[in-house]
């Protein structure tokens, strides 16, 4: 913003001067070729009280002045005496003969007069006189140079005003912007500072009503985060004590262990649920996906086998690591493979790869796809016989961490998890 007001001020000054100036300057140099010739005309009049063309014919005309810019005409227009002029009357000497009145012009940088000769009201001649005009372009020269210092000097006026504008300007939006960021990244007791410029204040008075109103509202949730930990976290601590008794009596049936898998895979949703409501930062575990990926097979391959179907596991690389943490990971993987499991069907693919400076894992099974847009299967939807919101959670849960959760294909389906790369750090 500075620079733009800064590049405006000084072009509309620059423009102003160059409009005044450019007149100003064709209007000196034409006043100081006037004075010129003025001065050039006066001084021809005094000499034409020293010339007599009515003398004894014969007699040699003396001219006062030099002869080399001086000439005298007849009434008919021939030179009769000096050198001053062409053998013949040129327009300023015939406007001169046919006015019986000084003329006078500026032909190819020269200054040139006319005066008459009257003897007893009687026109008996013209005196022509010439001189360069160096004279006044140095002067208009001068002028000029002078005009040019002045006008930069009020483009560099200009100039400096823009800067200290633009910096009054600038600084209550750099403090707003900073307001805003330290907003964004869940400082809630910011609040932007007035500036003295009312529409600024007013975005201000906006952003701090809006982060009064995040801090009330993060604080509720977060409350509510901490009460639904405490009461979700009670009876699972309860139902987990009452299926290991059952186990430690011996009349178990053959179902407890799967319950009280179950049970711990209630419990670590919970509590990556409420680390994503509280807000937390994306992590900065590494986590090796050979780890996360057995887990996920010894977790799932019991579940399709029940149904027939089996589990791939396919680019197992121990030193592919990624920058994420591996209970999100593990929430993100145990959504997709249960959706495999409830809507899919065939073999499930487990495979692991590197996209770019990315690490890509992709699940896909050999169903008959969505008709659904890709963006709508991340939609949360509840009782239309579709994905609920285990698709959208995990989206979510990948956004927390700095990935990206795609469907990459639609028929036959496959869901790709985006995560940044950790190996490169060793590099």
């Amino acid at each position: 913003m500075r620079v733009r007001l800064v590049l405006a001020i000084a072009g509309v000054a620059a423009l102003a001067v160059v409009l005044f100036a450019l007149p100003l300057a064709l209007v000196l140099e034409r006043i100081y070729r006037g004075e010129e010739l003025l001065r050039l005309q006066r001084d021809t009049v005094a000499a034409t009280r020293q010339i007599d063309i009515a003398s004894t014919p014969g007699d040699p005309l003396e001219l006062p002045l030099d002869p080399e810019t001086l000439a005298v005409y007849d009434t008919d227009g021939r030179r009769i005496a000096g050198r001053g002029g062409p053998t013949l009357a040129d327009d300023v000497v015939r406007q001169a003969l046919r006015t019986e009145a000084p003329a006078d012009g500026a032909p190819s940088g020269r200054l040139v007069v006319a005066v008459p000769l009257v003897v007893n009201e009687r026109l008996t001649g013209v005196v022509r006189a010439e001189r360069s005009d160096a004279g006044a372009a140095r002067s208009a020269h001068r002028r000029w140079w002078f005009m040019a210092a002045v006008a930069a000097g009020v483009v560099g006026l200009a100039i400096l005003a823009a800067l200290i504008l633009g910096r009054r300007l600038a600084r209550p939006l750099e403090r707003l912007a900073d307001a805003a960021r330290r907003l964004g990244e869940g400082d809630f007791a910011v609040r932007a500072p007035a500036a003295g410029i009312g529409e600024v204040d007013d975005v201000a008075g906006a952003l701090n009503a809006a982060a009064g109103r995040l801090d009330d509202l993060v604080s509720r949730e977060r409350a509510f985060s901490a009460n639904a930990s405490h009461q979700l976290r009670t009876p699972l601590a309860a139902l987990r004590l009452e299926l290991e008794t059952m186990e430690l009596q011996g009349d178990a049936s053959p179902q407890l262990p799967a319950a009280l898998a179950q049970v711990d895979r209630l419990q670590e949703t919970i509590e990556t649920l409420l680390a994503l409501a509280r807000g937390a930062p994306a992590s900065n575990t590494i986590t090796t996906l050979r780890e996360l990926l057995e887990d996920a097979g010894s977790r799932w391959r019991g579940t399709l086998g029940a149904q027939g179907r089996s589990l791939c596991v396919r680019g197992q690389n121990p030193e592919l690591r990624v920058r994420a943490s591996s209970r999100v990971l593990r929430e993100i993987l145990n959504v997709l493979l249960d959706n495999a499991v409830r809507h899919g069907s065939g073999v499930v693919d487990l495979h692991v790869r590197r996209s770019g400076g990315l690490v890509a894992l992709d699940v896909a099974d050999e169903g008959g796809g969505s008709t659904l847009d890709p963006e709508q299967v991340f939609a949360r939807r509840v009782g239309d016989g579709g994905h609920g919101i285990g698709l959208a959670l995990a989206r979510s849960l990948a956004h927390a961490e700095g990935g990206q959760l795609l469907l990459s294909r639609t028929e036959p389906p496959m869901f790709t998890l985006f995560l940044p790369d950790a190996n490169g750090d060793d590099r």
